[in-house]
């Protein structure tokens, strides 16, 4: 924690954690999703964990619900 809080102050408060690959990827998922691929087939081919696609894909249809 102590070398965290060295690294944060080091860099000016300007700590941004860790970019989100797998929502850059939401879009292909539901491409990929929509071709009628496997959840898995999906997680294997951009490189993201299958939950990730579940997430995204859940995020979907509860926006798609809402309209």
């Amino acid at each position: 924690m102590e070398r965290q809080r060295e690294g944060v102050a080091k860099a000016k408060g300007k700590y941004k954690g860790r970019a989100p690959t797998a929502r850059a990827k939401a879009d292909d998922v539901r491409r990929l999703a929509a071709e009628g691929k496997t959840r898995e087939a999906i997680a294997a081919k951009l490189g993201i964990g299958v939950a990730s696609v579940y997430r995204i894909l859940a995020a979907s249809a509860a926006l798609s619900s809402e309209i």
